[in-house]
């Protein structure tokens, strides 16, 4: 048991209100990733193209992290704060423009903008939260604030599957379980765009309302300014200072690998499903089950930080997250799709506690390398547009040829393995240390 408590009660309310942002992103989150299916759906899209949507939105994050750093550092956490609610919100109301021209160009631009939010939002939150208490119990502190993203995410993905995938007229099919959609005329299908992309817009829009609505609460509310350094950004002697420190540097990598494999495991568990005849509505629960058992791991060890390392739990639960992708790779059918699921409890400590280890010890320098660390988040981008390369191999669907035995689609999933063994690398050197 440690013996310095894990938040003071002078910072009870601080630490709820920057919890709360936990949330909102992870709502942005888990309403987004369906969208890669809807898109590809609605818009007649490959799966590289529809990959794009994961590549607007987590590459924003690329782009910001470091310039809202640089902001934060300069100025307060609060107004980094408002900042990032106010293009989170800007973001989500273009989705009406982005409607009325039928354009997937504006819609993946409204996305990158509106993670130009998220990357402020995260940015200040994860280190905000460290920085709250004794740095002996900072990654179980933030275990415990990451443990309420995954509630926004469940909330996100409600949205998604009642209010969008089951409104989509394009997702129709006939009494034999064909799709409606590919057998229209184009002038039919034009009327069916148009429709299915309002019912994008409409929560996105809805979205956009409420955190402004957050925003003004925020904006009104007492909080610790926080500035740093009086406005001192120190950049260049905090850069050379991060490249010197291995833990960080290996943290920023593995956190690259993580979020690839995250985002990839649960974008394409609707194209995995769909694979053996589920369609993208009814795949939502698969994905409801995944959001639980990765809430239900964050709270298991959030309690199991109070007597293993954290380097030593991240490396257990990497093995047995290689374990869970192997059996999605490599048992067919409705227990190769549990196994998928599966990996969410094994990843459900991994971004917190890659993050508290990456920037134990760094001080004033821990804002920049937190810059880093959301900017890692750039995996998310990468990595789902090379599995749908994979995926395209054969043809437009998941299971036009064999890859060692296997359908492409589950073939594909050697990705995020690999990425699993890159984490797996990190935490076994970082428990020796």
């Amino acid at each position: 048991m440690p013996k310095t408590t894990l938040l003071p009660k002078a910072l009870l309310l601080p630490f709820i209100l920057i919890t709360s942002l936990f949330a909102l992103w992870g709502f942005a989150n888990d309403i987004t990733n369906p969208m890669v299916a809807a898109f590809k759906r609605v818009l007649e899209l490959n799966n590289v193209q529809a990959s794009l949507v994961q590549m607007a939105f987590y590459g924003g994050y690329f782009t910001m992290a470091l310039p809202a750093a640089l902001f934060i550092k300069k100025y307060s956490y609060k107004t980094g704060v408002l900042i990032g609610m106010g293009l989170y919100a800007f973001g989500a109301l273009l989705f009406y423009p982005a409607a009325a021209w039928e354009s997937y160009f504006f819609f993946l631009l409204a996305l990158y903008i509106l993670t130009f939010g998220l990357a402020f939002l995260e940015t200040t939150a994860n280190p905000y939260v460290l920085a709250m208490g004794s740095e002996e119990t900072a990654t179980q502190r933030l275990n415990l604030a990451q443990a309420f993203n995954p509630m926004g995410a469940l909330a996100g993905l409600f949205v998604a599957k009642e209010f969008i995938l089951n409104a989509l007229q394009s997702n129709n099919t006939d009494a034999a379980g064909n799709i409606i959609y590919d057998t229209l005329d184009e002038s039919a299908k034009a009327i069916v765009r148009t429709n299915d992309l309002m019912v994008i817009r409409d929560p996105y829009v809805m979205l956009g309302l409420v955190v402004i609505v957050l925003g003004l609460i925020i904006a009104f509310a007492k909080m610790p300014e926080s500035k740093t350094n009086n406005g001192n950004l120190d950049f260049w002697p905090s850069m050379k200072r991060l490249a010197q420190q291995p833990q960080f540097v290996e943290g920023v990598v593995a956190q690259m690998f993580y979020v690839g494999a995250q985002i990839m495991v649960w974008t394409y568990i609707y194209q995995y499903a769909e694979a053996i005849g589920i369609d993208n509505a009814s795949a939502v629960n698969y994905a409801y089950a995944a959001l639980i058992l990765f809430l239900v791991g964050r709270w298991i060890c959030t309690f199991l930080f109070r007597y293993f390392h954290p380097a030593k739990l991240l490396f257990y639960f990497s093995v047995l997250a290689g374990a869970f992708t192997l059996g999605a790779m490599f048992i067919e059918g409705i227990f190769g799709l549990y196994s998928l699921v599966g990996i969410s409890f094994a990843m459900s400590l991994m971004f917190p506690t890659i993050y508290g280890i990456a920037l134990e010890g760094l001080g004033e320098d821990g804002k920049y390398g937190a810059a880093f660390l959301v900017m890692a988040i750039v995996g998310g981008a990468i990595m789902p547009t090379l599995q749908g390369v994979i995926l395209d191999f054969g043809g437009p669907a998941y299971d036009d040829i064999l890859i060692m035995g296997v359908s492409e689609v589950n073939f594909s999933f050697v990705l995020p393995l690999l990425c699993f063994v890159v984490v797996g690398v990190f935490g076994f050197r970082r428990k020796k240390k």
